[in-house]
């Protein structure tokens, strides 16, 4: 069944544009539209949309407010905020509100894609700046004792820590897969195995961690390393 999504942007050419590149996917529907939140929460009560593609700054209700509304209906879609730009206050308001992830309009459409499947399976997505200055503030609030953390980063296996890298670098399942060679359902009992282990309850949180540990550092300088030789 198709992924039906709702778009919900103040500009008719930022929709039309969404819809455009959504719709070259066969797996994703788009249902509806919306021109601010208040239309948003009469077009999920008439479409029931998994997911709904949300801006932040619309006249009268704004995004942070109708999702807010959104995600305390019955049968709540997944809100994804997609901005042309974004703030450390902007993200945590819209994360306060209940979006399950924060993308910048600049991704590539392939990422947008990964990004609205990720949610609608229940995952968190954020674009890497974005995730960035998310980890920066969440270390600022609540510092993490690195030496702590890294013994229980010793009790991962190694598949379970380039896993928890990959984390830390916004990626998705399906992005995890590709750049380890492994499947979706190994990735999904890493992620699972890694949490565990870790006593964390989220994406977010293990993001956290390959950030402050320098896992997501290191997986990064790899992977652009293996790009390079494949280019020469």
């Amino acid at each position: 069944m198709p992924i039906k999504i709702l778009i919900v942007d103040d500009q008719a050419i930022v929709r039309s544009g969404l819809r455009m590149i959504i719709e070259s996917d066969p797996e994703l529907v788009v249902v509806a539209e919306a021109e601010d939140g208040a239309q948003a929460l009469v077009r999920v009560a008439e479409f029931s949309p998994h997911v709904v593609l949300m801006d932040l700054t619309m006249p009268g209700v704004d995004g942070v407010e109708s999702t807010r509304q959104l995600v305390q209906l019955e049968d709540a879609p997944r809100v994804i905020v997609i901005s042309s730009h974004s703030t450390d206050a902007e993200v945590i308001a819209a994360l306060s509100a209940g979006a399950c992830g924060f993308l910048l309009k600049d991704l590539r459409p392939e990422e947008l894609f990964a990004a609205i499947r990720a949610a609608a399976s229940g995952s968190s997505v954020f674009t890497p700046a974005v995730l960035r200055s998310l980890v920066g503030q969440a270390v600022q609030r609540t510092p993490i004792r690195v030496n702590a953390v890294n013994e229980k980063i010793a009790k991962l296996s190694e598949s379970e820590r380039r896993v928890l890298a990959l984390i830390g670098l916004g990626k998705t399942n399906a992005q995890i897969s590709t750049d380890l060679t492994i499947s979706e359902s190994s990735v999904k009992t890493y992620v699972s195995r890694g949490l565990s282990k870790l006593g964390l309850e989220n994406r977010t949180q293990a993001a956290i961690v390959a950030y402050e540990t320098g896992l997501s550092a290191r997986i990064e300088t790899e992977l652009t390393r293996r790009q390079e030789s494949r280019q020469e």
